[in-house]
C-alpha cells in the first residue's frame, strides 16, 4: 500500500499565471494536462479536492486600474477571467476522467452552478472536483481571500498555494538576493511583516479557522501529490512554526 495522505480535504490555489506556462498571456496548452493528471492522481487517493483559481493571466483588476479603468470595473472584469479559466480546467480534468463542478460567486447558469456552501460539500462528498470561480464575488477581495473564505466554508484540512517559487521566503527572491527561504512560520510572521506571498485578509481567515497554509512550487511535477501525502515540501505556515 501506497502512503496515506497527510488531509481528507484540501483546497489548492492557482494562480492565473500558472496557467501560462513560458507565454507572456493567456492558456499554454501543455499547462492544462499536466495539472489535470496531477489534480487526478490527488483525487484517487481519497482526498476531497477543491480549487480556487485567479485570473492574473488574462486581466488583474488592480492592474487595470492603474491603466485608468475604475477600480471596480475591473475587478468584475478579472473574476470574469477567473471562470474563464476554471471552465478550461474543468475540461481538461473531465478528459481524464474526473467528476468537476464549476461553482461561481456571480451566477451565469448557462455554463456554471451557482456557488452555494452545502451544495459544493455534497460535491466534494460525492468524489466531484470542485472548482470555484469569479473571486468572493466582490471587488477589492483578492482571489487569496476567496481561497481562504471557501476553504473555511467547507472545513478544508489544508489551504494549498501553489506559486512559481519553492516556498515562503523573508523577502521576495527575485528582488532580494539574500532572501531565506523559511521551511515552516506562524500566521504572525506572515502578518507582522507583510510577505506578499499572500495578503493579509487571507492569511487573517485561514488563521481564524486554524487552516494551515502550504506555500510550494506548482511548476516542478509531482509536488501537489508530495503536499498532500506531507511529504516536506515548501514552506508550512500554522499556528505554531
Amino acid at each position: 500500500m501506497g502512503a496515506a495522505p497527510a488531509y481528507r480535504r484540501i483546497l489548492l490555489k492557482l494562480s492565473g499565471e500558472v496557467l501560462m506556462g513560458s507565454q507572456s498571456f493567456g492558456i499554454a496548452p501543455e499547462v492544462l494536462p499536466q495539472l489535470a493528471a496531477e489534480l487526478a492522481e490527488v483525487r484517487e487517493l481519497g482526498v476531497d479536492v477543491a480549487i480556487v483559481i485567479g485570473g492574473g493571466n488574462i486581466i488583474r483588476g488592480i492592474a487595470a486600474s492603474q491603466q485608468g479603468l475604475d477600480r471596480v470595473t475591473g475587478d468584475y472584469m478579472g473574476m470574469l477571467a477567473t471562470v474563464i479559466n476554471a471552465l478550461a480546467l474543468q475540461d481538461a480534468l473531465e478528459k481524464r476522467g474526473c467528476q468537476t463542478r464549476v461553482l461561481t460567486a456571480i451566477e451565469m447558469r448557462q455554463v456554471a452552478e451557482p456557488f452555494i456552501r452545502r451544495r459544493a460539500i455534497r460535491h466534494l462528498e460525492k468524489g466531484r472536483i470542485v472548482i470555484f470561480a469569479a473571486g468572493t464575488g466582490n471587488p477589492f477581495f483578492t482571489t487569496d481571500s476567496a481561497a481562504a473564505l471557501r476553504a473555511s466554508e467547507i472545513h478544508a484540512d489544508a489551504l494549498l498555494k501553489g506559486t512559481k517559487v519553492d516556498g515562503l521566503y523573508t523577502a521576495d527572491p527575485a528582488k532580494e538576493v539574500g532572501a531565506v527561504l523559511v521551511r515552516s512560520a506562524t500566521y504572525q510572521y506572515l502578518l507582522e511583516r507583510g510577505l506578499s506571498i499572500m495578503d493579509a485578509a487571507a492569511v487573517s481567515l485561514c488563521q481564524n479557522a486554524k487552516i494551515p497554509i502550504r506555500i510550494f512550487n506548482i511548476r516542478v511535477a509531482g509536488n501537489i501529490k508530495r503536499v498532500v501525502l506531507g511529504e516536506d515540501v515548501g514552506s508550512t505556515v500554522s499556528e505554531q512554526a
